[in-house]
């Protein structure tokens, strides 16, 4: 598939997506807040443009506003983030145990995208590093304590789901986890391990969660209110 990043006045950054199974234009809104197009291949990306020009007020009304990221947040379990101005003209990051050091030009805004951007791309390396570091321990915990076994564990920045297990038994955690409270972590640490021995979502699979995990379905909505991004 042939893809072009643009930048649509009103809107900011628009992914144009050409794909040969499109029969017409369809705009949707990614998980990290792009605006995305899939069309036709035979069409001209400036109908694509076009197309999104005319939706403008659609895009706005669906797309969440961006967060701003500012001295002090904190990111995943223990990163702070931390922000310092320098004398030298290029941003630079640095990811510790429990910070997220930014340093920008002095006559750079914390609010300009290339600092927001860079201060994004290093929380998402410290979260990733909390959760290799912290999850395969929490994994093999539950696992023992609830009697089952799995082959592998990686980690994966994915934009809808928070985990996935193959036939194989190899089971990939989204990155974002580390963004949950505790208790919903453990939630699909032990969703994720009930598919080592079910990998369908019906009556065996909801009864061997509620085994591990009692009344899982309340858990699974209130992981409804978080979605894997900043």
């Amino acid at each position: 598939m042939a893809q072009k990043l643009i930048i649509v006045e009103g809107i900011g950054e628009v992914l144009l997506i050409k794909n040969k199974a499109s029969r017409s234009i369809k705009i949707s809104i990614t998980g990290d807040n792009v605006v995305r197009l899939s069309m036709p291949s035979w069409l001209p990306y400036q109908t694509g443009v076009k197309f999104v020009e005319s939706r403008k007020d659609w895009v706005a009304e669906h797309r969440r506003p961006n967060r701003l990221y500012r001295d002090g947040d904190l990111f995943g379990k223990s990163h702070r983030l931390r922000i310092f101005t320098t004398s030298d003209d290029i941003i630079k990051t640095r990811i510790s145990h429990v910070e997220i050091k930014i340093t920008i030009p002095a006559d750079t805004t914390t609010e300009s995208s290339e600092v927001q951007s860079a201060i994004k791309k290093a929380a998402l390396r410290a979260i990733k590093q909390e959760g290799e570091k912290l999850l395969p321990q929490r994994l093999a915990e539950l696992s023992q304590k609830h009697n089952f076994e799995y082959k592998s564990v990686d980690f994966k920045k994915m934009k809808a789901r928070w985990g996935s297990c193959t036939n194989q038994k190899d089971i990939t955690l989204n990155t974002f986890l580390m963004t949950l409270p505790w208790n919903l972590i453990d939630y699909v640490l032990i969703h994720e391990l009930v598919h080592t021995k079910v990998l369908h979502h019906g009556v065996q699979f909801w009864e061997e969660f509620d085994r591990c995990l009692p009344n899982a379905k309340q858990y699974r909505k209130n992981l409804k209110v978080y979605s894997p991004h900043f």
